[in-house]
């Protein structure tokens, strides 16, 4: 079995990706060369013509074990991962967003502190957006009704370090040191192996956003913890994956359309994770409170 495998889910952002696996193989090169990691590279049905671009890299690469799958058609991300699963033997297992770059250093200390922490489902480095700032998104606690309403309130942004009203993005915690946190993103997502096993991978009634949250709401259940380890760390573009900007992220591309559908898939994963793990842990006043406000901040962002 092969210490660690990469999987890197593609729609319609080749150089993004390219650049993504570069950066890999020159940061990582012992480890690629010899087979110790592996990258598996799935497309779902790019319209922009990754599939040939891939193809053509995986003839000129030092990546010993470099995998191109072709997913035939925009699947998601869950079954988009899950599809790549299948193909994967690492011992470890990290799911990478294209639109990402991996520094020295951050996979080869995930994998010792996995070794190291038995009780370590999953784990996370610190994810920075390319001004150097922390992206929330890996760093959070459960979408709870209370948490949901004062980050959308935007009560978060007054008193962001305290319980009371920080419990989403967990700015109570001390960012600079190792501790343990809910949810971390699916844009960079370490995971070991017999624990995604354990929970049946990625939950594909989720198409794209949220598919991370019940991720680590299935793994916590089960006991595991899930770590931030900000020693380490990557650069996430930022809704580059998504289509939402280009490559520098310096300009939106993506139309009203899109934006649009995009919203419409992030509202409908806030309306699964709350109707799959609170709908019968809350009153039916709370749960009506809940879905009238995802309804109302739908309309809000659609607009």
């Amino acid at each position: 079995m092969r210490e660690l495998s990469i999987i890197i889910l593609n729609y319609n952002t080749k150089d993004l990706a390219l650049d993504c696996v570069k950066s890999i193989e020159e940061n990582y090169p012992h480890e690629v060369a010899s087979g110790k990691f592996e990258i598996i590279l799935a497309d779902n049905a790019s319209p922009d013509g990754s599939l040939a671009v891939f193809e053509k890299y995986k003839k000129q690469t030092k990546v010993k074990n470099f995998v191109v799958i072709d997913n035939k058609q925009n699947i998601g991300f869950a079954k988009g991962n899950n599809k790549a699963l299948s193909l994967a033997n690492g011992k470890y297992v990290l799911f990478l967003n294209p639109d990402t770059i991996v520094n020295p250093k951050t996979l080869n200390q995930m994998i010792e502190f996995m070794d190291e922490n038995k009780d370590a489902g999953a784990v996370t480095c610190r994810i920075e957006t390319v001004d150097g700032a922390l992206d929330d998104a890996c760093h959070r606690g459960f979408p709870t009704p209370w948490n949901a309403f004062a980050h959308f309130s935007r009560l978060e942004k007054i008193l962001p370090k305290t319980k009371l009203f920080g419990g989403y993005i967990q700015g109570f915690k001390d960012l600079s040191k190792i501790h343990e946190v809910d949810v971390i993103s699916g844009a960079f997502l370490f995971v070991r192996r017999e624990v995604g096993e354990r929970i049946n991978w990625w939950d594909e009634d989720y198409f794209f956003y949220g598919e991370d949250i019940q991720f680590c709401f299935d793994l916590k259940k089960l006991g595991y913890k899930i770590y931030f380890v900000p020693d380490v760390s990557i650069i996430h573009l930022g809704s580059a994956a998504s289509g939402i900007r280009n490559r520098n992220h310096n300009e939106i591309t993506a139309d009203h359309v899109i934006k649009k559908k995009m919203q419409g898939h992030r509202f409908d994963a806030m309306r699964i994770f709350f109707k799959k793990n609170y709908d019968k842990k809350y009153p039916k006043f709370v749960n009506w409170l809940v879905n009238k406000g995802i309804d109302i901040f739908h309309r809000k962002h659609s607009s």
